[in-house]
């Protein structure tokens, strides 16, 4: 329902604004939304007068903090691949699995043979949980498809996501995701016959935001994904890409090249690669769903990242092979755990960081003029949202200014 003009006060706001206070803390804080944006916030003693005579919601002590951003998901695809994991547990590698016929390729099977609406209606249900959460805004890839017609029906299915529930959708096109059985051998073609034309007809039918790239042994070499990459700056598509997860080809500094919104994974990054990626303002992402399901042992370089400057976000990598995770809050406490994040640092990547690498400037944060995208949590302080582990505090979302 609508959610009308309204100032919602006796909050802990964590704005999310770099400052010297940690989250942006406002102890006693005040937001004011109005027309479906942050009008003002701040310390409730300091409301404006403007503001004082419009309607009052008590938040009760509780906090309120940016609605929550998923900025790396796969939630459209078909099937599931349960039995990879017990591969895996019997002591596969990822690349095995891979290169016995599954991995990406099962999926890509199971995703081919999937209506519109069953891809819908399995998508719905994983994005259901991420809003559940706090979620507000959410990017989706396509990448299961590998041929023209199924990586638009994915793409069409994303898009349908905003219409079916009060979320944001960012469609991001990933047709250089794998090299599927019919190309076997030959991503050279699969490159200029499918991929590229795909891309083509997804962006005049406007389905894409952003394109995306597998740069990887068992994927596509930097000079490949450099095509791909050309092909999007002549649409005029931002990128971004699946970068160093398995090991270093140089992934990241192609992307931070040119220009990319964020590089993902990033186990393997090095030094280089932090540079670049600095110099270009390029986002990391970190997945430490896949790190935790692929049982990896190198961590990202988080130090060098933090004494670069890079932005850190955190994503849930949502998908059904590496990260079939549709928790937020948990990839937080994971980025914690696992990569030694601080919850400040965890909260911002899936906040204010998120926010950028998706070329998002109006949310991530709580200050005037932003969407009014707003999480309030059943919590004293923003550090239990990283703390907890398998418990949702969430007490109420508001998307835009509305329920």
């Amino acid at each position: 329902m609508d959610c009308p003009d309204v100032v919602i006060s006796n909050a802990a706001l964590a704005t999310m604004v770099p400052g010297d206070a940690p989250y942006g803390l406002v102890p006693d804080g005040a937001v004011a939304v109005r027309g479906g944006r942050i009008a003002w916030a701040g310390p409730v003693a300091e409301l404006p007068a403007e503001f004082r005579a419009m309607p009052r919601e008590n938040a009760g002590g509780r906090l309120v903090t940016p609605a929550l951003i998923d900025c790396h998901t796969h939630l459209v695809f078909g099937g599931n691949r349960a039995r990879e994991f017990e591969m895996r547990l019997e002591g596969a590698s990822y690349e095995e699995v891979a290169r016995a016929g599954g991995g990406i390729v099962s999926t890509v099977r199971a995703t081919r043979e999937a209506d519109e609406a069953t891809l819908r209606q399995g998508a719905i249900g994983r994005l259901d949980a991420l809003l559940a959460e706090g979620v507000a805004t959410v990017e989706v890839k396509s990448g299961y498809g590998l041929d023209r017609e199924t990586e638009l029906r994915m793409l069409r299915v994303a898009r349908g996501l905003a219409a079916a529930r009060n979320v944001r959708v960012r469609t991001t096109f990933l047709g250089a995701h794998a090299v599927p059985p019919e190309y076997s051998g030959r991503p050279d073609d699969y490159i200029d016959e499918v991929c590229l034309p795909a891309l083509d007809a997804a962006a005049a039918e406007g389905l894409v935001d952003a394109v995306d790239g597998f740069c990887e042994g068992i994927a596509f070499t930097p000079a490949q994904i450099g095509r791909v990459f050309d092909r999007a700056k002549a649409l005029g598509l931002p990128v971004k890409l699946h970068a160093e997860q398995l090991s270093n080809l140089g992934g990241a500094a192609l992307a931070a090249s040119r220009g990319a919104l964020s590089a993902d994974h990033l186990e393997y990054l090095d030094d280089a690669g932090v540079a670049a990626m600095a110099r270009a303002g390029t986002v990391a992402v970190l997945l430490p769903g896949a790190f935790y399901t692929l049982r990896e042992s190198q961590l990202p370089p988080v130090e060098a990242l933090r004494v670069a400057g890079v932005p850190i976000a955190v994503a849930t990598d949502c998908n059904p092979g590496s990260s079939p995770m549709t928790s937020l809050l948990l990839a937080l406490n994971m980025a914690c755990t696992l990569f030694r994040l601080t919850p400040e640092e965890a909260l911002a990547g899936a906040t204010r960081a998120a926010a950028q690498a998706l070329g998002l400037a109006d949310c991530g944060r709580i200050a005037p003029g932003l969407r009014a995208d707003l999480a309030i949590w059943d919590v004293g302080h923003p550090a239990e949202l990283a703390y907890r582990i398998g418990f949702n505090p969430l007490h109420r979302r508001i998307f835009g200014g509305t329920e």
